[in-house]
């Protein structure tokens, strides 16, 4: 499986969930690869699973035909296991 994470300019909050994730993801061992990138560069990548972003990037995302997973607090890390375990329930 394979997940983006995108904030609208690609560096804080972005890396903040990316790192927040991947310690989920190893916490599991599950299967997932993620890369991160900037919101206006969402539409170069393929073969995305999810995306991972902020709540108020999600619209945009779905508009955009992926399917987007929001955070409110990204220092939650109890948000952040339910939101992937969602994503790999329903995967």
């Amino acid at each position: 499986m394979k997940g983006l994470i995108v904030c609208r300019t690609g560096m804080g909050s972005s890396l903040m969930l990316k790192i927040k994730a991947q310690k989920v993801i190893d916490k599991h061992g599950w299967d997932i690869e993620l890369e991160h990138d900037v919101l206006s560069g969402l539409n170069t990548w393929r073969d995305i699973d999810f995306v991972l972003t902020m709540r108020d990037l999600t619209d945009e995302i779905e508009a955009a035909g992926f399917k987007a997973i929001g955070i409110t607090d990204l220092m939650n890390s109890d948000e952040m296991e339910a939101a992937l375990t969602s994503v790999i329930h329903t995967h």
